[in-house]
């Protein structure tokens, strides 16, 4: 019997001939009525998005679907050439490897985020420098801040900027992305780019998401890329030479 200290969840129930997710009626209430990404953030917060979160949400899942050919790509397509039965084993394979280095850190560089914007405005640029100092000194990977290949900057940053300001972001997250990459290179005496990750900490925190599902998000945006790896490996296969590629590359050694 039900007791009231029980758990319970408000997402989903069904019976014989309905379907509801959050008290909508799957069949006559949302198939058809929503897009996907209305969808994921009713589901999620059980109220309908407004403009900037339906704007941020969609460019974000946009913007971070498709890397190329990343470990977690080659993890899913290598998968994919020994199990070609498990499509579902392939995705798994790639997800398992998205981590924060090869998908993202933008739940870390929200929260630093938040730690600048919540201060009042003319104590931002002091926190931001303080972040900085500490990840410096510390030689840690500053989260959202540094590209590999993007030196010039990650054109991602300004076009996410853009759509969450035209959306209606008040830019106080947008703003402290800014303080604090320009608190890095001075504290490292280097030319460090906002990546990526820090933009989509920023325009999400902009639309009131927390922080600590940020990460889902690229989840959800990859998990759609690597089912295109995998359409694209049916038909163009790439996981043999990978494999072989791999095991030329890497002699072995007697010990």
């Amino acid at each position: 019997m039900y007791k009231k200290s029980d758990p319970v969840t408000r997402l989903c129930t069904s019976d014989v001939d309905n379907i509801w997710i959050r008290g909508r009626n799957l069949c006559d209430e949302l198939i058809g009525h929503k897009t996907f990404t209305d969808y994921i953030l009713f589901h999620f917060f059980g109220e309908e998005p407004n403009a900037l979160q339906r704007a941020v949400v969609d460019a974000v899942l946009v913007c971070i679907m498709e890397h190329g050919m990343t470990p977690s790509a080659i993890a899913s397509r290598v998968t994919y050439l020994g199990a070609p039965e498990s499509l579902q084993g392939a995705v798994a394979a790639g997800l398992l490897g998205a981590g924060s280095r090869f998908v993202g850190t933008a739940d870390e560089s929200a929260a630093l985020l938040k730690r600048i914007a919540d201060k009042p405005p003319s104590e931002r640029v002091g926190e931001a420098e303080r972040i900085a100092e500490e990840f410096t000194s510390a030689k840690k990977f500053l989260p959202g801040y540094g590209h590999p290949i993007h030196v010039n900057g990650d054109p991602r940053v300004k076009r996410l900027d853009e759509v969450a300001r035209e959306a209606g972001a008040k830019g106080e997250y947008l703003d402290a992305m800014y303080l604090l990459g320009d608190a890095i290179k001075k504290a490292s005496g280097k030319n460090i780019v906002i990546n990526v990750n820090a933009a989509i900490g920023a325009v999400l925190l902009e639309a009131d998401i927390p922080p600590t599902i940020a990460r889902g998000f690229n989840l959800i945006a990859r998990c759609a890329g690597l089912v295109g790896h995998l359409l694209e490996e049916q038909t163009e296969p790439a996981g043999y030479h990978i494999w072989k590629t791999a095991d030329a590359a890497v002699p072995f050694e007697a010990s």
